[in-house]
Order: C-alpha cells, then structure tokens, then sequence
C-alpha cells in the first residue's frame, strides 16, 4: 500500500528489528548458536539459569554491535548498562531478560534507501544488545506444550527506528536495506525463516496534523512479503474501526499468512510494567576509542560508500550504484563486469534488467548466475563496438545462460547475428527502399517524423533484422537530406 493518504488518514510506522548475531557462542555463556539442533541440546547451565550461575559478556557480540553503529553513524556509547527486563512465560527460565533500556550501547543513525527513484531516510533511535529466550513448542506433543531452550541465550542486537514510515512500501523497503547492511559487514546470516532477522512493525494511522494514533505491534514478520501484507491489512482494519466510531487499543498483533489478516495477541506493554532494574550481575559496558578504531579499520567498504564510489568512478546515476550494491556479492560481479567491457553504464543496465529478472524467477542469487561476469563483459563489448544489435545479444545471453559452452564470438557467429556495419551494403538497401516509398518520403519532406519511422522499419525488414539501427538511421537522415 503505496499511498501516504489512505481514506484522509496518514499512516505511521516504526520498526524493531530482532538482529541475531554472527557470534559462535551465546550472549553470556559458552554454549553453541548453530541452528536446528534437537530441542535443549545446546543449552548449558547459565541458559538455564541454574542457581549459583552467572553471566559473562560476549566479546565478539560487543564487535557486532560497533560494526553496525560504524555503519548507519550511530553514536557508539563509550559505557553502557544492562537492565533485567521482567516477565513471566514458560519460555524464560530466568523470569526475566537480560537486556538494555536506558543506556543502549547504540545511539541514533540512520537507515537511506531507494523507493523506487525517491531517496528516503529512516532514523534510528538506538540499538541495544539482549539475550533472545527459549521457544513454546505445541505440536509436536499430542496436546501437550514443550520448551526448547536452545535459543535461550542467543545474543540479539535490537534496532529501533522512529516512526519515520509513511506506507508499507516504505516499511518493506526500510527493512531490505537494514537487511542488506547487517549481512553486509557480517554480524548476521540474514535467514529470515530461521528467525535471525525478525521484523516489529509499530502501525498507527491519525489525520493529516493530528497527535499520533494508537499504536499496534506486529510481531515476528519473518518474510518481507508478509511484512506487506500485515502491514497494508493493519492499516486497513484500523481505518474501519476509527470510522466505524470504535477506538484502537494499544496491542501485540500477530499475522496469519493463511487468513491474510492480523488478530490481537495480547495487550501491548510499556516500559514500566517490565520493570527494569539495572543487572546486579553484570558490570557496565566500557568501549574504548581504540577498540571503535580497530573495528573501523577492519571494516569492509560499506554499500553506501561504495555506491557514492560507483557513481565518481563510473559515472552511474545514484539509483543505479544503489541497486547493484545490493549485496557484496552484486557489487562484484558488477565492478568485474565494468572493467572488463568499459561500458559500466551498459553493464548496470543489464545487471539490473535481464540478468536480475531470471536471478528472481530462479529464486537464485547472483552466485549462482550461470553466466559469469567475463562472459557478461564479453557479451556487452559485442553490443558498445556495434558487432550486435540489443536484440541479437539477448538472443546470445538466452543461450549463456542456458549453458551454451561457446564463447560470445563464436554463439554469434554461429547464429548468424552480426550486425550488418558495410555502409555501401546498407546504401544500396536505403537506396531501393526509398524509391519503393515515394509516399512516406514526400510525408517525411512535409514533416511527418511516423514517414522517417516507417522507412527505418522497411531497412531494418530488408536486411533481416541485421543492420546497425543507428548506423541505419544516420544514413537514411543523409540520404534524405541530401534529395532536399
């Protein structure tokens, strides 16, 4: 839902988002983050919290959470607190989790990305690491309830926007670009359906110059095509229930993908009914400068850095470096490509038309392309020094990525799919096709550009498709011009 008025309402979104992090231990013990193993395997005594247990910080996460304040330009808290958050659910030993509340060790940044040409910013309110709890298994036990307590422990680092959202293509767009820059600089694989990177949308409509509306949390969107589709239903049911004359009620939601529509979980909670308390356990954070300065110098150069470079290097438009720095992997393929063709603008073209368009409906990524960035460069020097037409090298890309073992030259070749460049062969058909048009060349005389159009249709048909249609129509302007 892509309209910022729906109905005379504006809407208004804000997002947490539950990062897990790239780490080969838990948060504050020992015990091991691989994912999928049988229930309560990978739980030790501290995830347990047995008694006389105690937490230690995890270094690496620590790393994690720098490595993410260094790419949105967040302010890195040189000393930070952690808080117990207190609730009782059969999922956390504890009865309560170790998180941070008023002193995250994240502060402020933001997020840009692209809706379609327009350049947005999302503003960040903070990011804060915490332990993740167990899970509530209810299908597996014939009627009864189970806990798996291998996730109890896994170190999170939670990042909270204002409500800067105004659509759900927006929200969506937001949290592909936050997805793109956490599996960017390493500190998560990014597995939605694994649940290392879960989505919070914050949904509120109001009038245009009201307070902010009621708030609704929906929780746990693991998808980004859910996320859509909850977030355009929320939108939708509560506009009804405001005109219908009900009120919103602040509330935990989840979304049923089956249904298509989101139903209330519980009551949302504030901050006060966790009642947060500094953990007695754990000392304050410290982050030296120089620990801020080592991460930053083992950094790899950022998306956002590399597509500024992308556009003074190669003179791509700024939509276009966005694009093919999608990923780390997008960004290779097409700087290989670039250098190889020295055509950059041609080689994002392609990578952001065809070659992106059968990755989709393979449902593959770009290292899984069947064609190879030096075939790809190979294939688009043929079409910059005019050897094919746009329509010939698709022909040729269709069979790359087939699997077709020939080299470019040679598939051309073969196919028959030069384009006709001998300008003595070409003014010999313009010379027939003229004279077998009076018609069109007296409208043209007369001014009529269609005239011009339907004698570069006659040549391009005379020589089967195989001229050069700029050459052809720099050759017929000639001619023309030169019977006055």
């Amino acid at each position: 839902m892509s309209e910022k008025l729906i109905q005379g309402y504006e809407v208004v979104i804000g997002f947490e988002t539950h990062t897990q992090l790239a780490t080969q231990s838990k948060i504050f013990s020992r015990a091991p983050t691989a994912f999928g193993a049988e229930p309560n395997t990978q739980a030790c005594a501290v995830d347990l919290a047995l008694p006389g247990t105690l937490p230690v910080m995890n270094r690496e996460a620590v790393a994690c959470a720098i490595r993410l304040g260094l790419a949105l330009g967040s302010h890195i808290a040189p000393v930070s607190i952690f808080a117990r958050k207190n609730y009782f659910y059969p999922d956390l030993p504890k009865g309560y989790q170790i998180s941070q509340f008023e002193i995250p060790v994240v502060q402020g940044g933001e997020v840009e990305f692209f809706l379609g040409d327009e350049k947005k910013t999302v503003r960040l309110v903070r990011a804060h690491l915490e332990e993740d709890a167990g899970k509530s298994l209810h299908e597996e036990f014939h009627g009864m309830s189970g806990i798996d307590l291998n996730r109890a422990g896994m170190p999170l680092l939670e990042i909270v926007t204002e409500p800067d959202m105004r659509s759900s293509d927006e929200a969506v767009a937001y949290a592909r670009e936050l997805h793109k820059i956490v599996t960017w600089i390493g500190i998560c694989d990014g597995n939605m359906q694994e649940g290392s990177f879960r989505c919070d949308a914050n949904v509120s409509v109001r009038k245009p110059g009201a307070p902010l509306g009621t708030r609704r949390e929906i929780k746990n969107l693991n998808s980004f095509k859910f996320m859509q589709q909850a977030i355009d239903y929320e939108i939708r049911w509560q506009i009804e229930q405001i005109e219908d004359g009900q009120a919103i009620h602040q509330a935990t939601v989840l979304f049923d993908p089956d249904r298509g529509e989101t139903r209330a979980m519980r009551s949302k909670e504030d901050a006060a009914d966790y009642r947060y308390f500094p953990d007695p356990d754990l000392p304050p954070l410290h982050i030296s400068e120089q620990w801020v300065q080592d991460e930053r110098a083992q950094m790899a150069e950022l998306p956002r850095t590399m597509a500024t470079r992308f556009v003074a290097e190669y003179g791509l438009p700024e939509y276009d470096a966005t694009t093919v720095t999608q990923s780390k992997a997008m960004a290779a393929y097409f700087e290989a490509v670039a250098k190889a063709c020295g055509a950059p603008k041609l080689a994002s073209n392609w990578i952001m038309g065809e070659v992106s368009r059968r990755l989709n409906a393979g449902e593959i990524g770009i290292e899984q392309a069947p064609v190879s960035a030096a075939r790809l460069a190979a294939l688009i020097t043929r079409i910059a020094d005019g050897t094919i037409s746009n329509n010939a090298a698709r022909q040729v890309f269709d069979a790359l990525w087939a699997g077709d073992s020939k080299d470019v030259d040679a598939i051309i070749e073969s196919r028959g799919l030069k384009q006709m460049n001998d300008s003595g062969a070409l003014e010999k058909i313009i010379d027939e096709v003229i004279a077998a048009n009076a018609d069109n060349v007296a409208q043209f005389k007369a001014g009529k550009d269609k005239a011009f159009n339907a004698l570069v249709g006659q040549i391009m048909k005379a020589s089967k498709g195989k001229a050069n249609p700029q050459q052809v129509n720099d050759l017929l302007r000639a001619r023309l011009a030169a019977e006055g």
